[in-house]
């Protein structure tokens, strides 16, 4: 793992109730806290402040405690750079697709103005070319966050890159994806990756495997999968995306969707205005909670 994940835990990004114009990064003071629900549900969530002003860069913890007025996606505009997407990683997702199993990582591409926060701070939107046949859909998502630099790694080394995770939700436009053979188009729209509600140190996770994740549209449960089924570990997917290629810190890599999305059912179940999308990985993460709404 990178050496900055050995210095914390769980880490946020947020606005304090105490002066909503600064962004601070800290810890929640109670380990056990789902901090994407609580900010849902409107309950306070006391933070041990870090000296630094960025998950790159934390500092150390202090005596300092603020709460949340806005939970911010763990990661900046500025320092994400480009969002790596790896497309079919689940076994069982690829089967429902009715899609070999790939024999290298398959690989797209979100800009950094794709990112977006925790509802209620930011909403989904659906832009106009999603809304003219209402094929939004949802892909629950574990993001792997780097911590350091890299280029050309091993799979043996890899995780020393490794800053920590978080949840993604890859929200695609269907129609816009298959009417074309590269999908950066439909899933690159603004706001179409929301991070968080935290990230968590590679450090408490030395196996993705004993992860769980969960897709939870209006309050039913859509995605329920153990990250056993990923096809592509993450050590290799770091080696594999810095083959030829610097990874900058900051890098943003998402690890595919498992069974369940809206296009894969029968009836077929898209976003629509007023839909609440959450993302639940656990332990640790917690829940990412996004709230659909049209582009006016």
């Amino acid at each position: 793992m990178s050496k900055i994940a050995s210095t914390f835990s769980r880490l946020i990004r947020f606005h304090p109730k105490s002066n909503p114009s600064l962004t601070l990064i800290g810890e929640p003071t109670d380990p056990s806290l789902d901090v994407g629900l609580a900010i849902y549900k409107n309950q306070d969530v006391p933070v041990s402040l870090f000296s630094g002003s960025s998950i790159l860069n934390p500092g150390s913890k202090t005596s300092d405690v603020e709460s949340v007025a806005r939970l911010l996606s763990p990661i900046s505009h500025d320092e994400v750079g480009t969002i790596r997407c790896i497309g079919l990683n689940y076994t069982s997702h690829a089967f429902e697709m009715s899609l070999p199993i790939p024999p290298v990582p398959t690989l797209f591409l979100k800009p950094s103005s794709a990112l977006s926060h925790p509802y209620p701070t930011s909403p989904t939107i659906l832009p106009h070319i999603t809304q003219v046949d209402g094929t939004g859909d949802y892909e629950s998502e574990m993001a792997i966050i780097l911590g350091r630099e890299c280029k050309d790694v091993s799979e043996d080394e890899a995780m020393a890159y490794v800053l920590g995770y978080t949840a993604a939700n890859d929200v695609s436009s269907r129609t816009s994806q298959m009417g074309q053979s590269q999908w950066c188009f439909s899933k690159g729209f603004d706001g179409s990756c929301p991070l968080g509600p935290v990230l968590v140190s590679a450090r408490e996770i030395p196996d993705v495997g004993a992860m769980h994740i969960k897709g939870i549209k209006n309050g039913r449960v859509m995605q329920d999968c153990s990250l056993t089924d990923l096809i592509f570990s993450v050590p290799k997917l770091v080696s594999f995306l810095s083959q030829g290629t610097t990874l900058p810190a900051g890098t943003v890599i998402l690890t595919g969707t498992p069974p369940g999305v809206g296009a894969a059912k029968n009836p077929k179940e898209f976003l629509k205005a007023g839909d609440e999308f959450a993302v639940e990985l656990l332990p640790f993460v917690g829940t990412l909670v996004t709230r659909v709404e049209e582009q006016q």
